[in-house]
């Protein structure tokens, strides 16, 4: 029987087939899988903000996506010994939830999470299979390790699996 564990909001954590990891209300969010699929783990961070350089308070290394990424990296190789080479990523979130009817970049910012995430993956040489991004909803998701699916969740739209 496998357990659910949730990631919450700037948070981050890791599991092993036949669990499976979770994070709920993805908005400018963005959720990011990294997976290992030989030894069936993975780790999932939900993000909030692009760079933690642009913020006094960053003490929280899940909150962001320069950050966040390199601590998950780390607590993947920490708890499952994981060799970094083979690690994939999947990512969903990153959505405008709010039309400011303004310009203002500051304001963009489930774009500039979807940019910092692939910035970092890239960084890290960590490839991106595949994304469910940006638009104006909401999403949840759930990914298994066992199968490598990502699956995904909005309200009043269909679930979709990638």
């Amino acid at each position: 029987m496998e357990n659910v564990i949730l990631v919450g909001m700037a948070d981050l954590n890791v599991c092993e087939s036949p669990d499976a990891i979770k994070t709920l209300a993805l908005g400018s969010c963005v959720g990011i899988v990294l997976y290992e699929p030989y030894q069936k783990v993975a780790g999932m961070a939900h993000i909030m903000l692009p760079d933690s350089t642009q913020i006094r308070n960053s003490d929280n290394h899940a909150k962001f996506a320069d950050t966040g990424i390199e601590s998950l990296i780390n607590t993947m190789k920490d708890k499952f010994n994981i060799d970094k080479r083979r690690l994939r990523a999947k990512i969903a979130g990153g959505a405008q939830m709010f039309n400011f009817g303004t310009k203002n970049e500051m304001l963009r910012i489930g774009d500039r999470n979807i940019e910092a995430t692939k910035r970092n993956l890239a960084l890290h040489n960590i490839p991106l299979i595949c994304e469910d991004v940006g638009d104006n909803y909401g999403r949840t998701i759930t990914f298994y390790p066992d199968t490598s699916e990502l699956h995904i969740m909005s309200h009043g739209r269909p679930s979709k699996i990638i």
